[in-house]
């Protein structure tokens, strides 16, 4: 790939990251940790990866997106407004009564989601079901799901996996988002997945790696996963940073779940280069 193209695709990063900002700190809520440490990865699907129109988010034979982390909608929400599904003006109404865009993913109310999550573990078994429903069909789609690595520790993620392994579920991708840091602690700490890697291969699937906060290195894993999932399910364990960006909030379980104030918004914004921009 060209490098004005992959430095389009960063500066997509940076803004991703501002509205994600703002969209948490005007309502005082949401996961901003969980939604910073994604961008690249949803930079990457949405912005050069995946099959979609905006201008038809219901089209037969769109590529599909599964938030299986289904809090991270700051993260989700400000990808699809960016990528032209809604204005951008939406996030403003974030968590709000009456929202197109309510605290986790409604497929009934925000157009460009693909299913509605919130209860974690369940993203997988879904994805599985599109993707078979998707080839008995014949058509030809691919399945993206996005987990988290707390909601890794779900009995149902390894029922999927085994189930998708088994019986060699084809175009369907899984990606964790692995930060190491939940809700209130380290991951390693509350209930340690390694090695994730050997445990995703002895449920027969292909598994990938890589740096998730470099796009160079997420869109050359996503372009190798499309491929390979041709013949069954794949993984990207795509290595992260909760709260990648903003110095003060990386690696930090304190930032799962909170919003930044006033003065932590005005730093933020200072180290992405954004404190001149106003509005959305």
């Amino acid at each position: 790939m060209e490098k004005s193209e992959i430095s389009k695709l960063k500066q997509v990063a940076v803004d991703l990251r501002y509205l994600i900002l703002k969209t948490t700190y005007t309502a005082g809520a949401g996961h901003t940790g969980g939604s910073l440490s994604m961008v690249e990865i949803m930079t990457g699907l949405y912005f050069k990866v995946m099959d979609i129109d905006p201008e038809q988010p219901l089209m037969e034979g769109r590529d599909r997106f599964i938030l299986s982390k289904g809090h991270s909608t700051p993260g989700y929400y400000s990808t699809l407004a960016l990528r032209g599904f809604f204005p951008k003006s939406e996030l403003l109404t974030f968590d709000q009564v009456g929202s197109i865009l309510q605290a986790h993913p409604d497929m009934h109310k925000c157009p460009g989601v693909d299913y509605s999550t919130g209860s974690l573990g369940q993203g997988l078994s879904i994805g599985i079901g599109m993707a078979l429903g998707g080839e008995a069909a014949g058509k030809r789609f691919n399945t993206f799901v996005l987990l988290g690595d707390g909601e890794s520790q779900e009995g149902q993620v390894w029922e999927a996996a085994m189930y998708a392994g088994s019986n060699k579920v084809r175009r369907l991708i899984a990606i964790v988002d692995y930060n190491k840091v939940q809700l209130a602690a380290r991951t390693a700490e509350t209930l340690d997945l390694e090695p994730l890697d050997q445990k995703w291969k002895a449920f027969n699937w292909t598994v990938l790696q890589c740096n998730g906060n470099k796009i160079e290195e997420v869109l050359s894993s996503l372009d190798q996963a499309v491929l390979l999932s041709q013949k069954g399910p794949v993984v990207i364990l795509a290595h992260t940073i909760k709260g990648k960006g903003i110095s003060f909030m990386e690696d930090r379980f304190e930032w799962h779940g909170k919003a930044p104030n006033k003065e932590e918004l005005t730093r933020a914004l200072v180290e992405l280069g954004c404190q001149e921009r106003e509005g959305l």
